[in-house]
């Protein structure tokens, strides 16, 4: 037995799967799994069962690409959010972010990732078209531009904006609050939600 290895194969089997998770290294990983030991078998069961059932259950709406348990999320279904605004991210971690804000009451489209040709990530691998198409067939007047200020960020900001550009929709951009080069998931709220209320026009930040 190896100084990593433990004394039970099904332990062992646990914490490597546990170690596989983000941010989860093996000491985590090993704590994680004796505390859940320690739990209640109904606990331990409804732990794993919440999860596979999020895997098998879970949707993506049909109109913003945001995770549901209906064909249609609830903030796309709600009567009372500002359906003529669109705010465009990157994934749904985004979207929590911005809804975080609490500053924030129009819609989103969630594009699945940015363009990067380093990555093999072209537009077609994004759901760049199905927002072409909200913009064209919805009385949307405002599209906000929220991707994280990187190279593959503006790369994409860029492109949505040319494919935008004749139809006549007011595109903007959150504010430059958020150093260039950061993640928008990691930007605490009260910048972003700043950033997002001091939006400027697209057209300006291209020009300058």
């Amino acid at each position: 037995m190896t100084e990593n290895q433990t004394s039970s194969s099904l332990l062992e089997n646990a914490v490597n799967e546990f170690a596989k998770l983000p941010g989860i290294g093996r000491k985590s990983a090993l704590r994680l799994v004796l505390y859940l030991l320690r739990q209640e078998k109904e606990m331990v069961e409804n732990f794993g069962n919440a999860f596979i059932t999020l895997r098998n259950e879970i949707k993506y709406c049909r109109i913003c690409h945001n995770i549901s348990d209906n064909d249609v999320c609830r903030i796309c279904s709600d009567t009372k959010r500002d359906a003529s605004t669109v705010c465009v991210v990157e994934n749904i971690k985004e979207v929590l972010s911005v809804e975080r804000t609490q500053q924030f009451f129009g819609l989103y489209h969630v594009l699945g990732g940015v363009i990067s040709p380093m990555d093999g990530v072209s537009p077609s691998d994004l759901n760049i078209n199905s927002l072409i198409d909200r913009v064209k067939t919805n009385e949307i007047k405002e599209v906000i531009l929220a991707l994280s200020p990187t190279m593959e960020g503006d790369t994409t900001n860029f492109y949505i904006y040319k494919k935008l550009a004749d139809t006549g929709v007011t595109i903007t951009t959150i504010a430059r609050g958020i150093a260039i080069g950061d993640e928008l998931e990691y930007a605490d709220e009260i910048t972003l939600g700043r950033s997002i209320l001091n939006r400027t026009p697209f057209q300006l930040i291209i020009n300058n």
